[in-house]
């Protein structure tokens, strides 16, 4: 029993406290270090979200360009469509012209060919009625 007693009231002097307080307990050094450590982290972390900036205005810029480059061609389509219109008028307008050219042309024919006709109906009526 005499040993458990021994054992439980060990007693430090003041160069074992020195001793456990100086490795157990961490210096200012360490924390400056590892404040340093976290620094740099910090400064990296930063240049990188310079760079991914950097790199987003970039793209955005080429995106940007891209977009005038789609509405140019938007406007060139525009342009072409614009003057298939007035094409397809300008056909519209002869055709129109020449339905009513041949419109004219088939009343006439038709005005002819009931004159005949008549005339030939007429003849043959004289004939029967032994006129002629």
């Amino acid at each position: 029993m005499t040993d458990t007693n021994e054992e439980t009231s060990l007693t430090l002097d003041k160069k074992t406290v020195d001793v456990l307080v100086a490795q157990i307990i961490p210096t200012s050094k360490y924390f400056e270090s590892r404040f340093d450590h976290m620094q740099g982290q910090i400064d990296h972390l930063s240049g990188n979200l310079r760079d991914f900036r950097s790199d987003v205005d970039r793209r955005f810029e080429n995106v940007d360009k891209r977009f005038e480059q789609v509405d140019k061609r938007f406007e060139q389509v525009d342009k072409r469509f614009d003057q298939v219109i007035a094409s397809i008028e300008r056909l519209t307008d002869k055709l129109d012209y020449r339905d009513e050219k041949q419109r004219g042309f088939t009343l006439r024919m038709f005005t002819i060919a009931i004159g005949i006709s008549v005339l030939g109906a007429l003849g043959a009526f004289l004939k029967t009625m032994g006129i002629i």
